[in-house]
């Protein structure tokens, strides 16, 4: 992947896709991944790993509750990354990502990852741009390891929002009782380095790309789903893969 400037990517769906369509495509695409995902889980060979980052009100949530929210939950896993524990944070960046990599036959989840610790770490000074650079290499060769060595297949997706998208979200928070437990006050102070992390962003895109990046535009979430979900079918399809029948004594 080359130099990525997200400012020149669209936000929202393409222009002339059916919303209503789309969404019937979704639906018999979720029972497709229904069955292959029963098949991940009976062969046992393979792993997959899914990595969603974004601006807060992106929707990670709702990508993991309604791309995923079907499938049988004894073999998918959601694991969220927020500020690091006293015992996380006295061992190396990646120790505790590890320890939640998945096993064979299981679909794991990371709403938020080891991105975070190149991301909002580079945008608050946390951490030096000598430090970061390291941190990359690391995690090129971490998500290399499961690769090679668990037959993990990672798909890393950014939600793309737009600021003004995020901005009418964020504020549903204050006024949706349904939302309200989702606000945090420092989520508006956070949009206003807006611009910092997006170039954060882009050069992570740029020198963690061994396993690409989807960008998807994420204003309208049907459309957010469908990509995921198209993506994730795709993948599990292409592992051609066999129930492995009964047994042996």
């Amino acid at each position: 992947m080359g130099k990525i400037k997200l400012s020149e990517i669209s936000t929202k769906a393409p222009d002339g896709l059916d919303k209503k369509e789309t969404k019937e495509k979704l639906e018999g695409i979720l029972q497709e991944l229904d069955e292959l995902q029963n098949l991940l889980y009976a062969e046992s060979k393979h792993s997959v790993l899914v990595v969603i980052q974004g601006m807060d009100a992106s929707g990670k949530d709702g990508a993991v509750r309604n791309v995923f929210g079907k499938l049988n939950p004894q073999g998918v896993l959601v694991r969220s990354y927020k500020v690091p524990t006293a015992e996380e944070a006295a061992h190396d960046f990646l120790w505790r990502i590890h320890l939640h990599a998945p096993q064979k036959g299981y679909i794991q989840i990371f709403n938020r990852s080891h991105y975070e610790d190149i991301l909002v770490t580079r945008v608050h000074k946390w951490i030096d741009n000598k430090t970061a650079r390291k941190r990359m290499q690391a995690i090129n060769d971490f998500e290399k390891l499961l690769q090679e060595h668990n037959d993990t297949h990672i798909l890393k997706f950014y939600l793309h929002i737009s600021p003004k998208e995020q901005r009418e979200r964020l504020e549903e928070r204050i006024h949706n009782p349904a939302k309200q437990w989702k606000y945090n006050e420092n989520d508006f102070e956070e949009a206003k380095l807006w611009d910092d992390y997006m170039e954060m962003y882009e050069d992570c895109f740029e020198n963690c790309n061994d396993v690409p990046w989807t960008i998807v535009p994420t204003d309208q979430n049907w459309y957010k789903e469908y990509v995921m979900a198209t993506m994730l079918r795709d993948t599990l399809k292409g592992l051609n893969m066999q129930y492995p029948g009964l047994k042996k004594k």
